[in-house]
């Protein structure tokens, strides 16, 4: 069943710390099926401190769509299957280098996680729909 989360929802999870906004967009994403980036001829990417490419997701488009202005306003929402997620970008992530900035809101950068970590939350989360 699709899930569309309310303006009250969004506004109180974009209020949570970074951390909190993690764990909420693994168990979105486990329950969901689908991950979400922002896209215009190549995904919405930001950067750490050290130069290092980062990904950046949400759990919904609602969110996503929140995040996409300035450098990202033209930027559409684009679901990733949660099955091409861990069998085909968590692999790339890893071979390439990348991380991801899991749940960027205005104000602030996100979590910075790396590929290995998400996997191993979301089959977790995942294993418990078993």
């Amino acid at each position: 069943m699709p899930w569309n989360p309310s303006q009250k929802e969004i506004a109180a999870v974009s209020l949570l710390n970074g951390e909190q906004r993690y764990h909420y967009f693994v168990k979105k994403v486990a329950d969901a099926g689908e991950v979400w980036g922002l896209w215009d001829n190549g995904w919405a990417m930001a950067g750490d401190y050290t130069g290092k490419r980062l990904l950046a997701v949400w759990p919904h488009s609602a969110f996503a769509i929140a995040c996409g202005k300035g450098t990202w306003s033209k930027h559409v929402p684009k679901a990733i299957t949660i099955d091409a997620w861990l069998d085909t970008w968590i692999p790339g992530m890893k071979r390439d280098g990348t991380s991801l900035a899991v749940f960027l809101v205005s104000g602030d950068r996100g979590t910075v996680v790396d590929p290995e970590r998400c996997e191993i939350d979301l089959r977790q989360e995942l294993e418990q729909y078993e």
